[in-house]
């Protein structure tokens, strides 16, 4: 019942999907079934003879895969400018980096926009209707308010972490003095982030989290500043941890300790605080944040694209850790798309660990649920009533899908990675028959391109 003179939600009907994958507590999977939607919240999901016949807006999916929303864990979205750069193509972390601040120093308020949205595209239409992004670099005027202003025009739902370094190489950090900021002036903006965009509430579309870039670009006392900011404020945790054994061997040789023993040491342990990569995270690491459900983003393309290692997801798993899936910056996988992610996380386990060592299915739940809780979230990640209406459809009648029709939902994940045909957030159609719906793609890939192009000729003639 709603109050009288109260505007009745908008209603969604979804119907007749060839399988609709809910991810719910049963894990159920259904056939010729369908949603049902008012306002930005599922009120039924089941077969579609079971569902309300009609609504404001009938979606037919008759030959297609439904399924939650996507949930990206970890990204650099501005880094989409500085795809495949020649001089880092071939390096591990610490070179890649050394290569590519140089360039980033010249970064503009309208190039971290521009490179968000098409940052964001790429995301949606491969699937993803939730992400994360690490921006920890602001040069010349940038700030996190641009990414947040990115998120609101395309529509997707947003954490937007606000990244720091303050450790520059004249104080033995990785990156150059110019790009780093002071510890004082950090804080001051993240709270100010906080007090102005973070939303706690159920449903929320937009999130503000307190992200230190990591233990080689922020000293010991701005982690644990952080950290207590967060706290006071009650929003999540986010930074890099032990990607490679060179990363691993500068947390031993600085501060005497592994990456996970400096986590603890610095409060960075708890169900608030997920930590990127961790493909170095030893035994007692993984027993750590298994006790503290303390949670991990796992990047598999960029792991391999680097060469930092295979990350024991299975023993993770296995241990009880909360872990979702990150595509990470788009200059250290160059790519976006998060059911390839998937894929690339199944078949790297296998490399790993053998041919049992993750399934198709436990593929999609680190893209969804696991996602979900590395956030911090229980409203998003499954399809059940109470839960957001984000939901993607994948047409199964594409040629990737020939043949592999005897398990469709395996098949997402064994076969060539789809684009989304229908994507649905917050209740609000976003991509339509595989186009965007909320802004024109091609002007914006223009404009991106001329911008990455004079941020290369910037970086050449400093």
């Amino acid at each position: 019942m709603h109050a009288t003179g109260a505007a009745r939600p908008r209603t969604m009907l979804v119907k007749h999907a060839d399988v609709l994958v809910t991810m719910d507590g049963a894990r159920r999977e259904l056939t010729d079934a369908g949603l049902f939607i008012e306002g930005n919240r599922i009120v039924a999901v089941g077969a579609t003879s079971e569902l309300p016949s009609t609504a404001d807006e009938v979606l037919d999916l008759r030959g297609h895969l439904v399924m939650p929303g996507l949930v990206n864990t970890h990204h650099h979205m501005y880094q989409s400018l500085t795809r495949a750069v020649p001089a880092a193509q071939n390096a591990e972390l610490f070179g890649w980096l050394t290569s590519l601040y140089k360039i980033w120093a010249h970064l503009t308020p309208e190039m971290i926009e521009v490179s968000t949205l098409t940052a964001m595209a790429e995301l949606l239409l491969s699937g993803c209707t939730t992400s994360s992004d690490h921006l920890y670099i602001y040069p010349n005027g940038s700030r996190l308010d641009d990414s947040i202003a990115a998120a609101a025009r395309i529509g997707m739902r947003f954490h937007a972490s606000r990244g720091s370094m303050s450790v520059g190489q004249k104080d033995g950090g990785l990156p150059p003095d110019s790009v780093v900021e002071r510890e004082d002036d950090i804080l001051a903006d993240t709270q100010r982030l906080i007090e102005t965009y973070h939303d706690e509430g159920r449903y929320a579309m937009l999130r503000v989290v307190v992200a230190p870039c990591s233990p080689f670009s922020v000293s010991r006392d701005l982690m644990r500043e952080s950290a207590t900011l967060a706290r006071q404020y009650g929003v999540s945790m986010h930074t890099h941890l032990a990607e490679n054994v060179n990363d691993v061997a500068y947390s031993r040789e600085r501060f005497g300790m592994t990456p996970a023993e400096y986590a603890e040491d610095l409060g960075w342990v708890g169900a608030d605080v997920w930590h990127a990569h961790c493909v170095q995270l030893d035994a007692s690491g993984i027993a750590l944040f298994a006790r503290t459900r303390t949670g991990v983003a796992h990047c598999p393309c960029s792991n391999m694209r680097l060469a930092s290692g295979i990350a024991p997801i299975r023993r993770m798993r296995d241990a009880g850790v909360p872990v979702g899936l990150g595509v990470d910056g788009s200059a250290s996988n160059d790519g976006a798309h998060l059911v390839g992610e998937a894929r690339q996380a199944m078949l790297l386990q296998r490399v790993g660990f053998g041919p049992d060592a993750m399934s198709a299915r436990e593929a999609l739940e680190l893209a969804t649920l696991g996602g979900a809780a590395v956030l911090g979230r229980d409203d998003i990640g499954a399809l059940a009533p109470g839960m957001a209406a984000d939901f993607v459809a994948f047409d199964l009648r594409q040629a990737s899908f020939a043949g592999a029709l005897h398990d469709p939902v395996a098949a997402l994940v064994f076969c060539a990675p789809p684009q989304v045909s229908l994507s649905v957030i917050n209740g609000r159609v976003v991509v339509r028959d595989g186009r965007l719906a909320t802004l024109e793609l091609a002007p914006l890939l223009e404009r991106h391109n001329a911008l990455a192009r004079s941020l290369g000729e910037a970086a050449r003639a400093s």
